[in-house]
């Protein structure tokens, strides 16, 4: 049984609730959250997300890599160890996951392959699930 356990690799990363979850479903507009919720990532990839539909790529690009890097301290604080499944089905990690993909769609925009290739991996490697929901 133990072996087992060695070789099913890391165990799932579980992100707490994100408060920002909230206040976006109640209609409070995403600057004003990522002002308030600064280190959510849901909050970052709701304007990256609005910001790539309305064809603004470098400030989708900023707003998901600010995301991003805010989703990989949250990532760390809660266990996470560089690598293993995020999954989508959970909530709470659904932030970092839409980052991840809008910072890969901006990057190949704009002519980063090497970034667009590694986020899309990355995207892949977490969750399967969001790379198919987020492509």
């Amino acid at each position: 049984m133990e072996l087992n356990n060695l070789l099913s690799g890391p165990p799932e990363t579980l992100l707490p609730v994100d408060p920002a979850a909230a206040e976006l479903a109640a209609g409070t507009p995403a600057v004003e959250v990522a002002a308030t919720y600064p280190a959510s990532s849901l909050a970052w990839g709701t304007l990256a997300e609005a910001a790539l539909a309305n064809g603004n790529t470098i400030e989708a690009y900023a707003y998901a890599r600010t995301g991003y890097h805010r989703g990989l301290d949250a990532l760390r604080r809660n266990g996470w160890k560089g690598h293993g499944p995020v999954p989508w089905e959970h909530e709470p990690n659904r932030g970092f996951l839409r980052c991840l993909a809008v910072l890969g769609k901006a990057a190949g925009i704009i002519g980063e392959t090497e970034e667009a290739e590694r986020c899309t991996t990355f995207l892949r490697d977490s969750s399967a699930t969001a790379a198919d929901a987020l492509a």
